[in-house]
């Protein structure tokens, strides 16, 4: 593992100086925040063009920032040129909008895939492994532009603000962050949706013309999370028509798609329609592939998750949720299966541990910090031999395996006979 003795450090300091801005937030942004609106200087917005982050680069400009607005394009359906010129009109210094879906794809999405990474069985961490791949080009930007500030949107009660600002300081120890949803001033002026309503209103911000859903998303390449309004109530069925990626059962078509799956070091290399020998060969094309499979609604859906905040003082709770991923599900039942076929007993079962450890440490913000690192590479190691092809079927919400073949396969035939 090559990582310098600095990063390490900064990776290392960074949890506490991100729990101790949470956990004592009130008493900093009470006394910060008249430095921050006298103090001018550059902030870079993660900014989705959404009603919360556009009230938020109007505020911040009325600090006395000039805002950089910053959006990743990582395969969520936006209208991006509507975006920037929404940000230009609201007086961002500069837009950047980032491709970051190849790089999405392969060094975020991939590494999870060889992990059989999942959080406490259920959920396949599409917005987790998001979160560090947008905040990466975030720093990159800053550094470009000379920024000393960035800035999310992130509310003060999730672990987004986690996996955004550890993101941050691994990478850039030295950058200071507005996080809005924490700084009293900010968040006892906007109570709620309304009050964000009225501010747009008031300085000239487009606002939503059509009714809002009862449950906020998010959405990128790896999956679709609905989550709040009716849906905090884990008794309350999802409606029929919520979902975007996949469909409900009786929806779908009734006849199976039948797939064949290469793989080389635990990743998927090709992708194979075994019925119109459809093929797809590169990582992002494979991976948008194997979301329109799912269609046949191949997914883990609603589903409650433990969400500890801050571990120093266990502000904990339980999150329910609908969760669409439906090329992800797919990956890792073949996946398994090709594990299974060619990876030692023993290497398996210390990589399934490794596996639960990966999956803790991406829920809860800590791709870059040390210890992560040390479990991908790991993990990555056990994967030297994962290779070979599996044959599926998909067919109204299930994954069935129909074979399998390696040329590194533990298969041995004469000891069965």
């Amino acid at each position: 593992i090559s990582s310098s003795s600095s990063s390490h450090l900064a990776a290392a300091t960074s949890v506490s100086r991100v729990i101790h801005q949470i956990t004592d937030h009130t008493h900093r942004a009470e006394e910060e925040t008249p430095s921050l609106i006298m103090s001018k200087g550059t902030v870079v917005l993660a900014y989705s063009g959404g009603l919360d982050t556009s009230c938020i680069l109007v505020w911040l400009k009325e600090q006395g920032y000039d805002v950089i607005a910053y959006m990743a394009n990582i395969g969520q359906q936006e209208d991006f040129e509507a975006a920037r010129e929404k940000a230009e009109s609201l007086g961002a210094k500069k837009v950047f909008i980032e491709d970051l879906r190849d790089e999405f794809v392969e060094e975020f999405i991939w590494p999870t895939v060889q992990a059989s990474a999942i959080y406490e069985d259920r959920y396949l961490l599409g917005t987790s492994v998001a979160r560090p791949c947008i905040a990466r080009r975030q720093i990159d930007i800053a550094r470009q532009e000379g920024a000393q500030y960035v800035s999310h949107g992130a509310t003060g009660k999730g672990n987004d603000q986690i996996r955004f600002e550890l993101t941050c300081y691994a990478l850039h120890p030295d950058i200071k962050i507005i996080a809005p949803w924490r700084i009293p001033e900010f968040y006892t002026r906007f109570r709620g949706r309304t009050d964000l309503m009225e501010y747009a209103q008031k300085h000239g911000i487009p606002v939503p013309v059509t009714p809002r859903a009862p449950w906020s998303m998010d959405a990128n390449l790896m999956h679709i999370s609905y989550e709040s309004g009716i849906l905090e109530n884990p008794k309350n069925h999802a409606p029929a028509d919520l979902y975007l990626m996949t469909k409900n059962p009786e929806d779908t078509p009734t006849n199976p798609d039948a797939l064949e799956i290469e793989f080389k070091e635990g990743v998927p290399v090709k992708v194979t329609n075994i019925k119109d020998k459809t093929s797809k060969d590169t990582p992002l094309d494979i991976f948008s592939y194997l979301n329109e499979i799912g269609l046949h609604d191949v997914c883990l859906k609603h589903i409650v998750l433990f969400m500890c905040v801050c571990v120093c003082t266990r502000i904990c709770f339980c999150l329910s949720g609908i969760y669409e991923t439906p090329g992800g599900t797919i990956l890792f039942q073949a996946h398994l299966d090709i594990e299974a076929l060619t990876m030692d007993k023993e290497i398996r079962r210390i990589k399934q541990g490794l596996s639960i450890k990966f999956s803790e440490l991406l829920y809860n913000g800590f791709w870059y910090s040390p210890e992560c690192e040390f479990v991908r590479h790991c993990i990555a190691k056990s994967q030297e031999h994962v290779e070979g092809k599996v044959q599926l079927t998909v067919l109204k919400g299930q994954v069935y395996i129909l074979g399998r073949e390696s040329p590194k396969s533990l298969y041995n035939e004469e000891l069965v006979r």
